[in-house]
């Protein structure tokens, strides 16, 4: 078996792995690189390999670093499977066609200059038509379900606490009578973020690839990250100025509604004079948030408590949506106090660098980054200092008070990825770093090497590497009796269930001992399936 390395490689963006079988082609994301005009550049590349080929597509996530060139995988001959979660199919369905909207606008804007210049007009790098046509290859499925996609491969999704519906992949793939284990972190979260849950551990693998984006840095808490915040949001208030907060549009943008939503609801200190006007301007956002609310059965127990209350945490009584374009601009002609939440979250396109063009040059004003900044990207050049930047063709000085809080951060910060590596029962036999820039993947790979005495790889793009049959340690596995796997489903149907208790007690007649021990993993899938089905329900009653 190979793994090929073709993005994310000492860089953040572009997440595309491909692992080859003897008989399959894998793939593992398949996203958009971000940053600068030549790492852009590199999305209108070929594919290293085949698309007509590749077997699978699986789909760690829906952020466009990671599924941003699947409408391009699909419009350049794959036709094969790609297999994610629900809530990311459904955040697919919104983003990709976002995404294909700006290629189109891009080109359409270029091809005016270009047909002036009397230059050849360009291509997007797909249409909308491509990114609806992709759509109709997705398969989704829950968390925690064992999906045996053929003789030879089975996956299983894990949550990975970065956004909703992010998965951690568990891949395992058997040639010639041995097994290899093979887990993918993805983009891993903090523990005890709003709105989504934890991320989980995993017991064992035999290879291991994973994120290095905060690898060298260590995140302060949320709670003090929201106190910042709301403090910088009331001091703007106080001196008449306008917060522009850059926000990716899926993740990062529901977390601070959710947390606003609990500061200016629940907190009987607000004066109803410091309620300022908290606009979200991004037709994305708003069609995610919607999503979100779709799919609240993934949601952590403090969120769903909220909802079953009554109470949605996505809705505020100094809360604005706004989606029409003239409403946007209608922010930047009125100077009264106001936060503005707009994507893209790097300031790389979308109506925020128009905020930000309108309200750069006023010392009144402040400028919050809540997420990363690629490197050449807009958001980036402006935190690292630069006082006079170029916004849509016009020179603008920098007077506004720029922050950076990192504790927003959706990825988890260099302690939570060695306590999620140290959870390993069973260690990787070598530990692959990718996602993140050479310093934090230098520094997590060291550390690992050190604490953990496994060996790490930093890969460089288009690096391959044979994982030989001979370097995998093969152990029986436990044995698990009927007796344990009754028990375990026992507990799948307690927290499915639990005010069904009479249901709980006949499950012992359900299936016999023979029965049981082959349909486990089909059995465990039904009861995952029955609990998302039932707090949707629940939400139903709630409402």
């Amino acid at each position: 078996m190979d793994i090929q390395f073709y993005g994310a490689a000492k860089m953040v963006t572009g997440s595309n792995y491909l692992v080859k079988t003897e008989k399959y082609n894998i793939l593992v994301d398949c996203g958009m690189f971000q940053g600068n005009e030549e790492m852009e550049k590199l999305n209108y590349n070929n594919f290293p390999y085949n698309p007509s080929e590749i077997d699978f597509l699986i789909l760690t996530h829906a952020h466009i670093d990671h599924s941003g060139r699947i409408p391009k995988l699909v419009k350049d001959g794959f036709r094969g499977r790609i297999i994610t979660t629900n809530a990311t199919y459904d955040l697919c369905k919104i983003m990709l066609k976002d995404s294909a909207k700006i290629q189109e606008s891009d080109v359409e804007w270029e091809n005016r200059k270009r047909q002036r210049a009397g230059k050849k007009p360009i291509e997007p790098l797909y249409t909308m038509k491509d990114a609806e046509n992709s759509l109709k290859y997705f398969e989704p499925y829950f968390i925690d379900q064992k999906i045996k996609i053929n003789d030879n491969i089975q996956i299983r999704f894990k949550d990975a606490g970065h956004i909703l519906g992010s998965a951690i992949l568990e891949l395992w793939v058997r040639e010639v009578n041995e097994e290899v284990k093979v887990v993918f972190s993805g983009d891993l979260g903090m523990p005890g973020r709003p709105i989504i849950n934890s991320p989980d551990y995993i017991d064992e693998a035999d290879y291991l690839v994973i994120e290095s984006t905060y690898g060298d840095t260590i995140h302060e808490s949320y709670e003090e990250s929201t106190e910042k915040l709301i403090d910088i949001i009331n001091k703007t208030v106080l001196r008449g100025g306008t917060v522009i907060i850059p926000s990716f549009a899926v993740g990062r943008t529901q977390e601070l509604i959710y947390k606003l939503n609990k500061y200016y609801e629940y907190n009987p200190e607000v004066e109803e004079y410091m309620k300022v006007p908290i606009y979200i301007d991004s037709p994305m956002a708003v069609d995610a948030t919607e999503a979100f609310k779709r799919n609240s059965s993934s949601f952590n127990d403090e969120a769903r408590a909220l909802i079953l209350k009554g109470d949605n945490p996505f809705q505020f009584s100094n809360l604005r949506y706004i989606k029409s374009q003239e409403e946007s601009m209608a922010l930047n002609k009125y100077t009264f106090p106001k936060v503005i939440i707009s994507s893209s979250g790097m300031a790389t396109a979308g109506r925020i660098r128009h905020h930000l063009k309108h309200n750069l040059w006023d010392e009144k004003n402040s400028l919050v980054f809540v997420g990363y900044q690629a490197e050449g990207t807009l958001g980036r050049i402006l935190l690292d200092g630069k006082r006079q930047v170029k916004i849509l063709g016009e020179e603008i000085h920098v007077r506004a008070q720029i922050y950076d809080i990192k504790g927003f951060s959706g990825h988890a910060d260099q302690n939570m990825l060695l306590d999620w590596i140290n959870k390993f029962k069973k260690k990787p036999k070598k530990i692959f770093v990718v996602h993140g820039e050479e310093e934090p993947a230098n520094a997590l790979s060291t550390l690992i090497r050190h604490l953990y005495k496994i060996e790490t790889i930093i890969p460089n793009i288009n690096d391959s590497f044979s994982i030989a049959k001979n370097e995998v340690e093969l152990t029986k596995g436990i044995e698990i009796l009927p007796e344990m796997l009754r028990e375990d489903i026992e507990n799948e149907l307690k927290t499915a269930y639990n005010q069904f208790e009479a249901l709980i007690n006949k499950s012992s007649e359900m299936v016999d001992d023979k029965l049981l021990t082959k349909k486990y993993d089909e059995i465990k899938n039904r009861l995952i399936d029955l609990q998302h089905r039932l707090m949707d329900l629940n939400i139903i009653v709630g409402k």
